[in-house]
Protein backbone atom coordinates (compact mmCIF):
# COMPACT_ATOMS: atom_id res chain seq x y z
CA UNK A 1 0.00 0.00 0.00
CA UNK A 2 1.18 3.54 -0.95
CA UNK A 3 0.37 6.56 1.04
CA UNK A 4 0.17 10.10 0.73
CA UNK A 5 -0.81 12.76 3.15
CA UNK A 6 -1.93 16.30 2.36
CA UNK A 7 -3.45 19.45 3.93
CA UNK A 8 -6.12 20.76 2.27
CA UNK A 9 -7.06 24.84 1.96
CA UNK A 10 -9.59 25.19 4.48
CA UNK A 11 -6.78 22.96 7.04
CA UNK A 12 -8.41 19.50 6.91
CA UNK A 13 -6.37 16.76 6.22
CA UNK A 14 -6.30 14.30 2.96
CA UNK A 15 -4.82 11.27 2.57
CA UNK A 16 -4.27 9.39 -0.98
CA UNK A 17 -3.98 5.68 -0.93
CA UNK A 18 -3.30 3.24 -3.97
CA UNK A 19 -2.20 -0.03 -5.29
CA UNK A 20 0.89 2.20 -6.93
CA UNK A 21 3.16 4.61 -6.00
CA UNK A 22 1.47 8.40 -5.92
CA UNK A 23 2.87 11.54 -7.09
CA UNK A 24 4.32 13.26 -4.12
CA UNK A 25 3.96 16.51 -6.35
CA UNK A 26 -0.04 16.42 -5.71
CA UNK A 27 -2.13 19.35 -4.57
CA UNK A 28 -5.17 18.86 -2.12
CA UNK A 29 -8.03 20.55 -2.92
CA UNK A 30 -11.01 21.73 -1.33
CA UNK A 31 -14.42 23.56 -1.96
CA UNK A 32 -13.76 25.58 0.90
CA UNK A 33 -11.40 28.08 1.39
CA UNK A 34 -11.70 28.79 5.48
CA UNK A 35 -11.71 26.72 8.34
CA UNK A 36 -15.08 25.16 10.06
CA UNK A 37 -15.01 27.33 13.24
CA UNK A 38 -18.21 25.25 14.35
CA UNK A 39 -17.82 22.27 16.91
CA UNK A 40 -20.11 19.13 17.73
CA UNK A 41 -20.95 18.31 21.44
CA UNK A 42 -22.47 15.91 23.01
CA UNK A 43 -25.57 15.94 25.76
CA UNK A 44 -26.14 13.33 27.69
CA UNK A 45 -29.64 10.87 27.60
CA UNK A 46 -30.66 10.67 31.20
CA UNK A 47 -33.23 7.62 30.63
CA UNK A 48 -31.28 5.93 27.63
CA UNK A 49 -27.93 5.73 29.78
CA UNK A 50 -26.12 7.40 26.68
CA UNK A 51 -24.74 10.28 24.79
CA UNK A 52 -26.25 12.20 22.14
CA UNK A 53 -24.32 13.90 19.38
CA UNK A 54 -25.23 18.25 18.26
CA UNK A 55 -23.76 19.77 14.94
CA UNK A 56 -26.64 22.33 14.06
CA UNK A 57 -23.88 23.78 11.72
CA UNK A 58 -25.00 20.00 9.41
CA UNK A 59 -27.91 21.66 8.13
CA UNK A 60 -25.89 23.62 5.63
CA UNK A 61 -23.70 20.53 4.25
CA UNK A 62 -24.11 19.45 0.35
CA UNK A 63 -27.60 17.74 0.11
CA UNK A 64 -28.59 16.66 -3.33
CA UNK A 65 -25.81 18.67 -5.78
CA UNK A 66 -26.60 19.37 -9.55
CA UNK A 67 -26.20 16.47 -11.49
CA UNK A 68 -22.87 18.75 -13.15
CA UNK A 69 -21.49 18.85 -9.95
CA UNK A 70 -19.71 15.56 -8.05
CA UNK A 71 -17.83 17.15 -4.77
CA UNK A 72 -16.30 13.55 -4.44
CA UNK A 73 -15.15 13.32 -8.26
CA UNK A 74 -11.51 14.61 -9.00
CA UNK A 75 -11.06 18.04 -9.93
CA UNK A 76 -10.91 19.51 -13.53
CA UNK A 77 -11.43 22.80 -13.31
CA UNK A 78 -9.51 25.02 -10.30
CA UNK A 79 -12.17 27.51 -10.32
CA UNK A 80 -14.34 24.59 -9.22
CA UNK A 81 -12.83 22.59 -6.98
CA UNK A 82 -14.07 19.31 -5.35
CA UNK A 83 -12.40 17.52 -2.44
CA UNK A 84 -9.64 15.34 -4.26
CA UNK A 85 -7.19 15.73 -6.86
CA UNK A 86 -6.53 13.98 -10.35
CA UNK A 87 -3.93 11.95 -10.54
CA UNK A 88 -3.15 7.94 -9.66
CA UNK A 89 -4.95 6.83 -6.73
CA UNK A 90 -7.26 4.25 -5.90
CA UNK A 91 -9.00 5.17 -2.22
CA UNK A 92 -8.89 8.90 -0.87
CA UNK A 93 -9.59 9.63 2.72
CA UNK A 94 -10.16 13.26 3.83
CA UNK A 95 -11.80 15.35 6.98
CA UNK A 96 -15.58 15.65 6.68
CA UNK A 97 -16.35 19.42 6.27
CA UNK A 98 -19.59 18.91 8.09
CA UNK A 99 -18.36 16.40 10.90
CA UNK A 100 -21.09 14.83 13.67
CA UNK A 101 -18.07 14.48 15.89
CA UNK A 102 -14.64 16.92 16.15
CA UNK A 103 -13.43 20.22 16.03
CA UNK A 104 -12.63 19.32 19.63
CA UNK A 105 -9.23 18.28 21.49
CA UNK A 106 -9.19 16.78 24.41
CA UNK A 107 -9.57 13.49 26.45
CA UNK A 108 -13.42 11.12 26.53
CA UNK A 109 -16.29 12.83 27.81
CA UNK A 110 -16.68 13.04 31.70
CA UNK A 111 -18.91 11.02 33.78
CA UNK A 112 -22.23 12.37 33.06
CA UNK A 113 -23.57 12.60 36.69
CA UNK A 114 -21.32 15.38 37.33
CA UNK A 115 -21.50 16.89 33.23
CA UNK A 116 -24.80 16.80 31.33
CA UNK A 117 -23.02 17.97 28.17
CA UNK A 118 -19.35 17.12 26.70
CA UNK A 119 -17.34 18.36 23.92
CA UNK A 120 -17.52 15.79 20.99
CA UNK A 121 -13.80 15.48 20.81
CA UNK A 122 -14.25 12.62 18.05
CA UNK A 123 -13.48 12.43 14.43
CA UNK A 124 -14.93 12.02 11.54
CA UNK A 125 -13.08 11.02 7.79
CA UNK A 126 -14.78 10.69 4.16
CA UNK A 127 -13.54 7.68 2.41
CA UNK A 128 -14.04 7.87 -1.51
CA UNK A 129 -13.78 4.07 -2.60
CA UNK A 130 -12.70 4.86 -6.33
CA UNK A 131 -11.91 7.52 -8.40
CA UNK A 132 -15.27 6.28 -10.68
CA UNK A 133 -18.59 7.64 -9.95
CA UNK A 134 -20.25 5.40 -11.95
CA UNK A 135 -18.64 2.55 -9.94
CA UNK A 136 -19.69 0.85 -6.65
CA UNK A 137 -17.72 -0.43 -3.93
CA UNK A 138 -19.18 -4.89 -5.79
CA UNK A 139 -17.65 -4.02 -9.02
CA UNK A 140 -14.41 -2.99 -8.01
CA UNK A 141 -11.65 -5.15 -8.39
CA UNK A 142 -10.69 -7.70 -5.66
CA UNK A 143 -7.43 -5.98 -5.24
CA UNK A 144 -8.59 -2.51 -4.67
CA UNK A 145 -11.60 -4.10 -2.52
CA UNK A 146 -8.45 -5.60 -0.27
CA UNK A 147 -6.84 -2.18 -0.59
CA UNK A 148 -9.87 -0.61 1.03
CA UNK A 149 -9.63 -3.60 3.98
CA UNK A 150 -6.04 -2.09 4.72
CA UNK A 151 -6.96 1.47 4.58
CA UNK A 152 -9.66 0.67 6.83
CA UNK A 153 -7.13 -0.77 9.22
CA UNK A 154 -4.54 1.98 8.76
CA UNK A 155 -7.18 4.86 9.18
CA UNK A 156 -8.19 2.45 12.86
CA UNK A 157 -4.78 2.65 14.07
CA UNK A 158 -4.66 6.60 13.29
CA UNK A 159 -7.45 7.69 14.61
CA UNK A 160 -7.22 5.20 17.70
CA UNK A 161 -4.27 6.79 18.64
CA UNK A 162 -5.52 10.33 19.13
CA UNK A 163 -6.06 10.82 22.61
CA UNK A 164 -9.38 10.22 23.97
CA UNK A 165 -10.59 8.04 20.80
CA UNK A 166 -11.91 4.71 22.49
CA UNK A 167 -13.91 3.44 19.40
CA UNK A 168 -13.59 3.35 15.35
CA UNK A 169 -16.74 2.28 13.19
CA UNK A 170 -16.25 2.58 9.30
CA UNK A 171 -19.61 2.32 7.40
CA UNK A 172 -21.35 2.71 3.99
CA UNK A 173 -24.78 4.22 3.56
CA UNK A 174 -25.46 3.03 -0.12
CA UNK A 175 -28.84 4.53 -1.81
CA UNK A 176 -31.59 6.65 -1.63
CA UNK A 177 -33.65 4.29 0.00
CA UNK A 178 -31.31 4.85 3.26
CA UNK A 179 -30.55 8.88 2.78
CA UNK A 180 -27.80 8.77 0.76
CA UNK A 181 -27.32 11.84 -1.02
CA UNK A 182 -24.35 12.00 -3.35
CA UNK A 183 -23.94 9.08 -4.98
CA UNK A 184 -20.25 8.89 -5.83
CA UNK A 185 -19.05 5.41 -4.16
CA UNK A 186 -17.97 6.84 -0.78
CA UNK A 187 -18.29 5.68 2.90
CA UNK A 188 -17.40 7.14 6.57
CA UNK A 189 -15.04 6.39 9.64
CA UNK A 190 -16.68 7.74 12.76
CA UNK A 191 -13.91 7.73 15.94
CA UNK A 192 -16.01 8.34 19.02
CA UNK A 193 -14.71 9.41 22.69
CA UNK A 194 -16.90 6.57 23.75
CA UNK A 195 -17.95 3.30 22.95
CA UNK A 196 -21.08 3.98 21.37
CA UNK A 197 -24.19 1.79 22.35
CA UNK A 198 -24.80 -0.92 19.87
CA UNK A 199 -20.68 -2.22 20.15
CA UNK A 200 -20.85 -1.36 24.04
CA UNK A 201 -23.32 -4.15 24.06
CA UNK A 202 -21.59 -6.70 21.97
CA UNK A 203 -18.43 -6.02 23.94
CA UNK A 204 -20.57 -7.26 27.10
CA UNK A 205 -22.24 -10.34 25.41
CA UNK A 206 -18.99 -11.03 23.98
CA UNK A 207 -16.52 -11.01 27.30
CA UNK A 208 -19.28 -12.32 28.90
CA UNK A 209 -19.31 -15.66 26.67
CA UNK A 210 -15.17 -15.70 25.97
CA UNK A 211 -14.82 -15.92 30.00
CA UNK A 212 -17.83 -18.56 30.11
CA UNK A 213 -16.93 -20.81 26.87
CA UNK A 214 -13.26 -19.53 25.66
CA UNK A 215 -14.20 -17.89 22.82
CA UNK A 216 -16.42 -15.12 21.34
CA UNK A 217 -20.29 -15.23 20.67
CA UNK A 218 -19.56 -14.74 17.02
CA UNK A 219 -16.37 -17.43 16.57
CA UNK A 220 -18.85 -19.74 17.75
CA UNK A 221 -21.93 -18.69 15.57
CA UNK A 222 -19.48 -19.14 12.32
CA UNK A 223 -18.73 -22.87 13.56
CA UNK A 224 -22.40 -23.76 13.63
CA UNK A 225 -22.66 -21.67 10.35
CA UNK A 226 -20.47 -23.59 8.49
CA UNK A 227 -21.83 -27.33 9.96
CA UNK A 228 -25.04 -26.08 8.78
CA UNK A 229 -24.56 -24.79 4.99
CA UNK A 230 -28.29 -23.72 5.40
CA UNK A 231 -27.35 -19.71 5.90
CA UNK A 232 -24.13 -19.64 3.84
CA UNK A 233 -23.38 -16.94 1.10
CA UNK A 234 -19.53 -18.00 1.05
CA UNK A 235 -17.14 -19.76 2.47
CA UNK A 236 -13.38 -19.98 1.66
CA UNK A 237 -10.38 -20.75 3.32
CA UNK A 238 -10.40 -17.85 5.97
CA UNK A 239 -13.60 -16.17 5.79
CA UNK A 240 -17.68 -16.78 5.49
CA UNK A 241 -20.55 -14.63 4.58
CA UNK A 242 -23.79 -15.64 5.34
CA UNK A 243 -27.84 -14.44 6.64
CA UNK A 244 -27.34 -14.87 10.41
CA UNK A 245 -30.03 -16.89 12.17
CA UNK A 246 -31.39 -14.05 14.19
CA UNK A 247 -31.33 -11.77 10.82
CA UNK A 248 -33.56 -8.55 11.82
CA UNK A 249 -33.75 -7.66 8.42
CA UNK A 250 -34.86 -9.66 5.24
CA UNK A 251 -31.47 -9.67 3.59
CA UNK A 252 -29.60 -8.72 6.73
CA UNK A 253 -25.97 -10.68 5.91
CA UNK A 254 -22.51 -10.82 7.98
CA UNK A 255 -19.32 -10.91 7.04
CA UNK A 256 -16.59 -12.37 8.87
CA UNK A 257 -13.02 -14.31 8.71
CA UNK A 258 -13.08 -17.90 10.04
CA UNK A 259 -10.09 -17.45 12.58
CA UNK A 260 -10.74 -14.24 14.79
CA UNK A 261 -8.62 -10.99 14.52
CA UNK A 262 -10.03 -8.03 16.72
CA UNK A 263 -9.94 -5.25 13.85
CA UNK A 264 -8.89 -4.35 10.34
CA UNK A 265 -5.10 -3.88 11.39
CA UNK A 266 -4.59 -7.44 12.80
CA UNK A 267 -6.11 -9.36 9.47
CA UNK A 268 -2.90 -11.35 7.63
CA UNK A 269 -2.53 -10.54 3.69
CA UNK A 270 -4.32 -13.46 2.73
CA UNK A 271 -7.35 -13.33 5.44
CA UNK A 272 -7.76 -10.04 3.91
CA UNK A 273 -8.03 -10.90 0.57
CA UNK A 274 -10.18 -13.74 1.42
CA UNK A 275 -12.59 -11.04 3.30
CA UNK A 276 -12.36 -9.06 -0.08
CA UNK A 277 -13.53 -11.70 -2.21
CA UNK A 278 -16.45 -12.74 0.22
CA UNK A 279 -17.56 -9.43 0.29
CA UNK A 280 -17.59 -8.72 -3.14
CA UNK A 281 -19.59 -11.66 -3.85
CA UNK A 282 -22.39 -10.57 -1.00
CA UNK A 283 -22.49 -7.37 -3.03
CA UNK A 284 -23.07 -8.69 -6.27
CA UNK A 285 -25.53 -11.20 -5.43
CA UNK A 286 -27.25 -8.23 -4.00
CA UNK A 287 -27.16 -5.86 -7.31
CA UNK A 288 -28.27 -9.54 -9.24
CA UNK A 289 -31.09 -10.45 -7.02
CA UNK A 290 -33.61 -7.95 -8.83
CA UNK A 291 -31.12 -6.80 -11.35
CA UNK A 292 -30.27 -3.37 -10.12
CA UNK A 293 -27.96 -1.50 -7.28
CA UNK A 294 -28.70 -2.84 -4.13
CA UNK A 295 -29.33 -0.30 -1.18
CA UNK A 296 -27.76 -1.18 1.84
CA UNK A 297 -26.09 -0.13 5.18
CA UNK A 298 -22.95 -1.64 6.06
CA UNK A 299 -21.61 -1.43 9.26
CA UNK A 300 -17.50 -2.59 10.20
CA UNK A 301 -17.41 -4.00 14.10
CA UNK A 302 -14.22 -4.09 15.39
CA UNK A 303 -12.64 -3.53 18.85
CA UNK A 304 -12.32 -0.90 20.96
CA UNK A 305 -9.40 1.36 21.08
CA UNK A 306 -9.13 2.30 24.35
CA UNK A 307 -5.64 0.23 24.63
CA UNK A 308 -7.06 -2.73 26.32
CA UNK A 309 -6.61 -6.22 25.12
CA UNK A 310 -9.94 -7.78 23.56
CA UNK A 311 -10.11 -11.26 22.95
CA UNK A 312 -13.53 -11.24 23.17
CA UNK A 313 -13.75 -9.21 19.49
CA UNK A 314 -14.42 -10.50 15.97
CA UNK A 315 -14.00 -8.66 13.34
CA UNK A 316 -17.15 -8.64 11.24
CA UNK A 317 -19.61 -6.63 8.92
CA UNK A 318 -23.56 -6.53 9.37
CA UNK A 319 -25.20 -5.32 6.45
CA UNK A 320 -28.46 -4.35 6.65
CA UNK A 321 -30.60 -3.53 3.42
CA UNK A 322 -34.14 -1.86 3.54
CA UNK A 323 -35.79 -3.84 1.30
CA UNK A 324 -38.01 -6.56 2.26
CA UNK A 325 -39.04 -7.83 -0.94
CA UNK A 326 -38.75 -6.47 -4.39
CA UNK A 327 -40.67 -3.36 -4.21
CA UNK A 328 -41.40 -3.12 -0.62
CA UNK A 329 -39.20 -1.31 1.86
CA UNK A 330 -38.94 -2.35 5.88
CA UNK A 331 -39.90 0.60 8.31
CA UNK A 332 -39.16 0.37 11.57
CA UNK A 333 -41.99 0.54 13.30
CA UNK A 334 -43.24 0.90 17.01
CA UNK A 335 -42.12 -2.21 18.36
CA UNK A 336 -38.66 -1.59 16.79
CA UNK A 337 -38.37 1.96 17.59
CA UNK A 338 -40.35 2.48 20.65
CA UNK A 339 -39.12 -1.15 22.07
CA UNK A 340 -36.13 -2.11 20.45
CA UNK A 341 -37.43 -5.30 19.92
CA UNK A 342 -37.03 -6.17 16.31
CA UNK A 343 -40.45 -7.89 14.32
CA UNK A 344 -39.29 -10.52 11.16
CA UNK A 345 -41.96 -11.46 8.96
CA UNK A 346 -39.62 -13.08 7.08
CA UNK A 347 -37.67 -16.23 7.80
CA UNK A 348 -33.66 -15.75 7.48
CA UNK A 349 -33.44 -19.40 5.82
CA UNK A 350 -35.74 -18.15 3.29
CA UNK A 351 -34.01 -15.19 2.20
CA UNK A 352 -30.24 -17.04 2.38
CA UNK A 353 -31.99 -19.61 -0.24
CA UNK A 354 -33.15 -16.76 -2.35
CA UNK A 355 -29.35 -14.90 -2.36
CA UNK A 356 -27.92 -18.56 -2.69
CA UNK A 357 -30.01 -19.22 -5.64
CA UNK A 358 -28.01 -15.80 -7.11
CA UNK A 359 -25.23 -16.55 -9.33
CA UNK A 360 -21.76 -14.43 -9.65
CA UNK A 361 -18.41 -14.86 -11.04
CA UNK A 362 -15.86 -13.14 -9.82
CA UNK A 363 -12.38 -13.16 -12.07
Amino acid sequence: MHSLLLTKPDGRHLTLYGREPIDAQLQAPSPFAEPLNASAHLRWHPLRGEWVTYAAYRQGRTFLPPPEYNPLAVTRDPAQPTEVPAGRWDVAVFDNRFPSLGQHEGASPPPHLIVPTAPAAGKCEVVVFTQDPQSSLAALPLDHIALLLQVWGERTERLGERAGIQYVLPFENRGAEVGVTLHHPHGQIYAYPVIPPVPARMQQVAAEHHAAHGKGPLQALVEGERGSGERMLYEGPHAVAFVPVCARYPYEVWITTIEPVPGFAQLGAEQRADLARALKTVLMKYDALWQRPFPYLMAWYQAPTDGQPHPEWQLHAQIYPPYRTRDRLKYLAGTEIAAGFFAMDALPEEKARELQQVEVRIE
